[in-house]
């Protein structure tokens, strides 16, 4: 029962970042943008609140207070989400650049200067920031402590309660507000918005900043699951939250299920070695990665047999020109 308790715990604290992520692009999506950059957004946001949370311990103030410090690291996520993820929206909607390549751009960019600032701030050749020990919500899980206990609480970090708030805070707000009813109005026909008053490029701007808000702490969240540190990579965490998204068909209720799901395969692949009825591939030469790539090859069978019924918003990725009206 140990060993199914601890793999439930690890599946909700590596689903996290998964469903944040992937809301994060859902919103960016429903709103027209193609957000690419979620792997981007997910590296500076991680490296911003780690950056922060490694300043909080070397101060002090970090051990007498340490929840408000994690509050305060998933805002400073947010906030530097957003900010990186406004040069996409500045380059889809103001340029009307392509967006996948604007987003693989800034998912080019993001590893490489997280590496150049984590050096300049440690010294060369340091990469790793090492994150505090006082994260933690409540002791140490032993083992004598039951299932439930091992569930709930064997990783138990302030980004899964806001994950929580920040799932319900999704659904009321793109399906019980005006706001949610013109993002989703510009992502299936910005004409018809733009007819009836909407400015189509404030709500694209929105979608694109509430993405880059959730993505960001999705990065921590991810580094927090990880728990090795941060280490300039969200190891394809972004591109498999578009596969949540979009096997979630754009849809949070269906994103959450899909987040567990793929999760779950991330963590068979970290606990294959303790799973007894798993065959081990003894004698094959580094078989730990045969379970390791497994997230990513449900991802592509998945996707194979479900992109044909998926429905994206019509008018995602194509830019809007006012003047063609």
């Amino acid at each position: 029962m140990n060993i199914l308790g601890d793999l439930i715990n690890s599946m909700i604290m590596f689903g996290v970042p998964l469903l944040l992520v992937a809301l994060g692009g859902m919103f960016t999506e429903r709103g027209g943008v193609i957000n690419i950059a979620l792997e981007g957004v997910m590296i500076i946001g991680g490296l911003a609140a780690c950056l922060f949370l490694r300043a909080a311990d070397l101060g002090g103030w970090g051990q007498s207070a340490p929840q408000l410090a994690m509050l305060l690291a998933i805002l400073v996520a947010g906030a530097v989400g957003i900010l990186f993820s406004l040069l996409l929206a500045f380059a889809a909607i103001n340029l009307k650049a392509d967006q996948v390549i604007g987003g693989t751009a800034l998912n080019i960019f993001a590893p490489a200067f997280a590496i150049i600032l984590t050096w300049a701030i440690q010294g060369q050749g340091q990469t790793t920031i090492n994150l505090p020990k006082w994260l933690r919500i409540g002791r140490v899980v032993t083992e004598n402590d039951g299932f439930l206990y091992r569930v709930l609480f064997k990783n138990f970090y302030l980004t899964t309660i806001v994950a929580v708030v920040l799932f319900i805070l999704a659904i009321v707000v793109l399906y019980k507000t005006r706001f949610g009813l013109r993002l989703r109005s510009c992502g299936e026909h910005p004409s018809a918005a733009d007819s009836v008053g909407i400015n189509v490029y404030k709500m694209r701007y929105a979608g694109t900043a509430i993405s880059g808000f959730l993505a960001g702490i999705g990065g921590l969240a991810f580094t927090v699951a990880a728990g090795s540190g941060f280490v300039a990579t969200v190891a394809g965490y972004g591109f498999l939250a578009l596969a949540v998204m979009i096997f979630g068909n754009w849809k949070p209720l269906n994103i959450l299920g899909a987040a567990l799901f793929f999760s779950l395969f991330k963590v068979v692949g970290s606990y294959a070695s303790s799973i007894a009825f798993l065959p081990h591939f003894t004698g094959v030469s580094n078989s730990q990665y045969i379970y390791q790539m497994l997230p990513y090859v449900v991802t592509m069978v998945v996707l194979v047999f479900t992109s044909k019924k998926s429905r994206a918003p019509k008018s995602e990725g194509i830019p809007y020109d006012k003047g063609q009206r």
